[in-house]
């Protein structure tokens, strides 16, 4: 296992800095103001060369080698599936410790998959590397482990709404492309999705599995089980993707072993960490994207009893996936680290 050396200020990498991930990770980094002593920008090598400033210096980007992680203490990965699985490995070789933001390691049994608000003692565990896990996955299991913690859930039926730069930064063009190429009465492009994403909605995120499920949907059924601790809960999911740009919405219902009251249920989510209830419906408060875009809580609202299960909750939260549901939540996880 890699331990960080307790200091005053630590030299970071950034693999995939200029990603739509990568741009946020710098975001958060001197907004929270992050100790840093020296900070390194990769990325592919038709990057290299690209100038971005950081805390009022400029710096310049590096192509990504086996050679980028001499002292290095903590690598911030979100560069791909494939290049964490070239690159971490060698990046943890080196002596500093990755937090992925892909999927290339989130199910590996060596690999700890942490929320910190859901799981923290987790990260402790690591050998090198640590698994940021899916965007859906982190704004549904914040909101379920106060509700979980107070009685087991068994089962989770879960839609999501997910915005366009979900899909990184080409959905995100996308949508806005599609949406002057309408106003204009041209043809619209259609390159990063299924379908014409625009007046639009596509059932299908990621690639289809045998089960009949996608693979992001069946990201959400083992993800949950690892981070929350319980092979037992049973997660059903339904993904898809939605004409906004930024939050994804998600659309749950909990059943758990013992009956959790409407009451209850914001009593434990109001005093949950990385959750704020917004849940007044006759007035038309509750969760947004509009409104959660830019933030770093998640949401929740539209809380109450279900008719379906006899100890059912129903719920809808949001999240913006590329703060908290990516680069917020690797960064905390790093602070982690460096306050242990």
């Amino acid at each position: 296992m890699t331990q960080l050396q307790k200091k005053d200020r630590y030299n970071v990498a950034i693999a995939g800095v200029t990603g739509a991930v990568g741009e946020v990770f710098l975001q958060i980094l001197e907004e929270r103001q992050f100790p840093i002593h020296q900070l390194k920008l990769l990325a592919s090598p038709r990057s290299a060369g690209k100038k971005i400033t950081y805390a009022g210096k400029e710096y310049t980007v590096e192509a990504l080698t086996q050679d980028s992680f001499a002292d290095v203490d903590i690598a911030l990965f979100s560069a791909g599936g494939g290049t964490s699985k070239e690159f971490a490995p060698i990046a943890a070789q080196a002596g500093a410790v990755v937090i992925d933001n892909s999927s290339a390691f989130r199910m590996d049994e060596d690999v700890p998959l942490v929320v910190p608000e859901v799981n923290p003692a987790d990260a402790f565990r690591h050998k090198g590397i640590i698994a940021n896990p899916n965007c859906t996955t982190i704004i549904m299991v914040v909101a379920l482990k106060p509700l979980h913690d107070y009685s087991p859930i068994k089962r989770v039926v879960v839609s999501s709404y997910q915005s366009a730069s979900g899909a990184g930064a080409k959905g995100m063009y996308e949508l806005q492309n599609q949406t002057k190429q309408f106003c204009a009465g041209q043809p619209l492009e259609i390159q990063a999705f299924a379908h014409q994403l625009l007046q639009n909605v596509i059932p299908h995120i990621d690639t289809p599995q045998d089960n009949g499920y996608t693979r992001e949907e069946m990201k959400m059924f083992h993800e949950t089980r690892k981070i929350m601790g319980d092979q037992n809960i049973r997660v059903s999911a339904t993904c898809v993707r939605v004409p906004v740009i930024s939050a994804h919405s998600e659309a749950v219902t909990i059943e758990t072993e013992q009956p959790i009251s409407v009451e209850k249920a914001r009593e434990l989510l109001s005093a949950a960490p990385g959750i704020k209830v917004v849940d007044d419906l006759p007035n038309k408060v509750y969760p947004m994207p509009l409104f959660v875009a830019g933030r770093d809580d998640c949401e929740v609202g539209r809380i109450r009893k279900d008719l379906a299960f006899e100890n059912g909750l129903t719920f809808w939260v949001v999240g913006d996936q590329l703060r908290k549901g990516a680069a917020l939540n690797a960064i905390q996880i790093a602070e982690l680290l460096i306050q242990k």
